[in-house]
């Protein structure tokens, strides 16, 4: 399982379950939204390994919803044709901010990207669990957290702002393959940070927040990628985002990683990383010391 990303997506409340209303949803309250694909003995592995309460309240994500809200911006194949990928989101405290955990079963979405896109999507204070039974891409988890989030609060996101939050996840995905998945969700969130504090007036700022924000990062980004994403944040200002509540959950999300790693479980896992980096030289410094003895 992968190591929680802390960082600081995106569908449409549908009618299928017309008399299923969560408007009344408290802290705690833990919905699972599940694959429609997914078979009987995959449900109840699944639940287990949420470690679902009884009785949890299910919501069901098909396979069309995900072509028809991401079959815009994703080819068809990537996609496929069952959902399978599932999620338990567990409503949190109000300012608690978002925390996204994916298993190793999830080989597109990021927790990164997650996190970027739900917080584009107006999603907010929950604590979000991926999973599946086997390697996905994770689309259909995507597609079953929007759901269950609007369920929950009982607030629709509107369309336009959806549609913004997947071409997001969609771009951020295409950096990730040039530039590698964390440093792409971490350029979109920096970028989405100085916006929120700073909005720009004409392209010209929007250019160098991006620009800039590639620079600390050490990302060297084409005309044709900054052209793309000048393209996409003028979009999202477009839109009726409350970019307090973006700038809000990502410096909640940034407090969640400083915490972590002051905390003793953060100085582990630290301690840990720098054992396994040491171990690892040592283990090349000794091949190269056979090879000449």
């Amino acid at each position: 399982m992968k190591n929680k990303w802390i960082l600081s997506f995106i569908l449409v409340f549908t009618l299928m379950f017309p008399s299923l209303s969560l408007a009344d949803a408290v802290p705690g309250d833990v919905i699972i939204t599940l694959g429609e694909d997914l078979t009987e003995a995959e449900k109840e592995k699944i639940l287990k390994e949420m470690n679902a309460p009884e009785n949890p309240q299910i919501v069901i994500v098909t396979n069309k919803e995900e072509h028809e809200y991401l079959g815009n911006y994703i080819p068809k194949a990537k996609i496929g044709n069952k959902a399978l990928s599932s999620a338990s989101i567990t409503i949190g405290e109000e300012g608690s901010g978002l925390e996204i955990e994916t298993t190793d079963y999830i080989k597109t979405i990021t927790d990164g990207m997650y996190v970027n896109a739900l917080i584009t999507a107006g999603v907010k204070d929950a604590k979000v669990y991926v999973t599946a039974p086997g390697n996905v891409s994770g689309t259909a988890a995507l597609t079953g957290i929007i759901k269950a989030y609007e369920l929950s609060s009982d607030e629709a996101i509107p369309e336009d702002v959806k549609q913004a939050a997947n071409e997001e996840m969609v771009e951020t995905t295409k950096l990730g393959e040039k530039f590698g998945a964390e440093d792409a969700a971490a350029l979109m969130a920096k970028i989405k940070d100085e916006i929120a504090n700073n909005a720009p007036k004409n392209d010209e700022e929007l250019r160098k927040i991006i620009e800039s924000a590639a620079n600390d990062l050490g990302i060297t980004l084409s005309d044709t990628d900054i052209q793309r994403l000048m393209d996409l944040f003028n979009k999202l200002m477009d839109l009726n985002i409350d970019w307090s509540q973006v700038g809000d959950q990502l410096n909640l999300a940034k407090e969640k990683i400083s915490n972590f790693l002051d905390s003793e479980e953060g100085q582990g896992f630290l301690a840990k990383l720098k054992e396994f980096f040491v171990n690892i030289i040592n283990a090349i410094v000794d091949f190269f010391k056979s090879l000449f003895s």
